[in-house]
């Protein structure tokens, strides 16, 4: 399998964090990694185009030559593929909770935190638009919110005491944030010890480059 990705994306860097964590925890997928430099343009490249129709990062290739092109899709197929070590749950009840957490952490925050950015300060060059900024920054708030009531229980990792998809997906737009000079966590003192620990994980180390 290969996975085509740029380091700072932040649905390619989610992907990257959950392979590096199923590592850690003793379940190394084999995975060769390919750069596809979104600066440079190269994901609009003739080839890129063919295997992703989108243009965007994550695309994994299949050994059948065939390709997923969405993150979770590529999480949900990697995890039935390598069911040992789950990083959703061992119950219904621990893995639908995961699946929610990661689900505010990804439409609330990752996907507004990217719309944001994309529409006030965007690497890619995109047209400023201010309203829509700032509709995008409020919906990431009330998200961000959310997720700092969660763990202002003490909790190790958003979902419990394990690491999670969730622990990923957040990271990811926490990095990006960090490359457009953008602080997500200014009002979120909770989620922002969470962050710093997580960071000194191994996996995190080695694969989130900001």
């Amino acid at each position: 399998m290969k996975l085509y990705q740029f380091p700072f994306a932040p649905n390619a860097a989610k992907v990257r964090l959950y392979l590096a964590e199923k590592a850690e925890l003793g379940c190394e997928i084999p995975i060769e990694e390919v750069l596809v430099n979104l600066v440079e343009g190269e994901h609009k490249s003739e080839a890129h185009l063919a295997r992703n129709p989108h243009g965007t990062v994550p695309t994994l290739e299949l050994d059948d030559g065939s390709f997923l092109t969405e993150s979770l899709a590529i999480i949900e197929y990697l995890e039935v593929r390598y069911p040992i070590l789950s990083m959703w749950g061992d119950d219904p009840a621990s893995a639908a909770y995961a699946r929610q957490i990661e689900r505010i952490a990804d439409l609330g925050v990752l996907i507004n935190a990217a719309r944001e950015i994309h529409t006030s300060n965007s690497p890619l060059g995109l047209p400023p638009n201010r309203p829509v900024s700032e509709y995008h920054k409020g919906r990431r708030e009330l998200a961000v919110g959310h997720l700092e009531r969660i763990v202002s229980d003490g909790r190790p990792f958003l979902a419990g005491d394990r690491p999670t998809v969730g622990d990923c997906t957040l990271q990811a737009i926490l990095q990006f944030a960090r490359f457009r000079e953008l602080d997500l966590l200014e009002d979120a003192p909770n989620l922002r010890a969470w962050c710093d620990r997580f960071r000194e994980r191994p996996a995190a180390k080695q694969t989130i480059v900001l």
